[in-house]
């Protein structure tokens, strides 16, 4: 009996996880934003004690911290953590891009062209990021590399807590679609240099966004 509810406690605690996880990548949980037991034990239909359990394994993955007299709260990063976070992403994702140059194929190429496609369609927004995180994860596993995709998939949890994505901006969005486009021209002509360069341009680029978004949010905070 006791095995029982202790597996119906894991179960829940696992759903109220993937729930918060979806809340933070949907931008309903942003950071710096307090995660009150009750009110998200309310929200899923849960106890506390599930969302308690997924509260720790937020805390574990990075995504969360304690604050002194607030509690748990969405971590929000800092500048430099930011930048280190953009140069990983390129170091990992460029190397992703080089691989599946040589190892891609046809469909998968043209499942990412089909994603590609479907973004340019999508408008700004939630449903661009939704697209775009699609386009990355499927060339990632395009390279068929387990401990990149591992390596990546851990760098991806923390991207969550960057904020509002950056697609949302009209001229972000439409320079990203381009470099879309290149990094496939290159996929298509098996060109890893090349890939490899589209990839890295990409990332600057969205980086180069990050740092707008950053300096946009400080000009609002010191205006309050």
């Amino acid at each position: 009996m006791g095995d029982d509810f202790s597996s119906g406690e894991n179960l829940q605690g696992n759903a109220a996880y993937g729930a918060l996880l979806m809340e933070i990548r949907e931008g309903r949980l942003s950071p710096g934003d307090r995660l009150r037991e009750t009110d998200l034990a309310t929200r899923f239909g849960v106890s506390r004690t599930p969302v308690r359990e997924a509260i720790r394994q937020l805390e574990a993955d990075g995504l969360v911290t304690h604050l002194p007299r607030v509690g748990a709260t969405v971590r929000k990063l800092g500048y430099s953590e930011v930048m280190e976070l953009y140069e990983m992403r390129s170091v990992l994702e460029c190397a992703a891009a080089r691989m599946a140059a040589s190892v891609a194929s046809d469909a998968e190429i043209s499942e990412l062209k089909a994603i590609s496609d479907e973004l340019a369609n999508s408008g700004r927004g939630n449903d661009a990021s939704r697209l775009n995180r699609q386009f990355h994860r499927a060339l990632l596993e395009t390279a068929k590399n387990r401990f990149l995709i591992k390596s990546m998939l851990a760098l991806q949890k923390t991207m969550l807590i960057l904020g509002r994505t950056t697609l949302a901006d009209e001229d972000r969005y439409k320079s990203a679609l381009l470099e879309h486009k290149d990094i496939l021209d290159a996929l298509k002509a098996r060109d890893g240099e090349a890939a490899e360069r589209a990839m890295r341009a990409h990332i600057a680029s969205g980086q180069r966004a990050r740092i707008r978004a950053l300096r946009s949010e400080l000009d609002d905070d010191t205006h309050i």
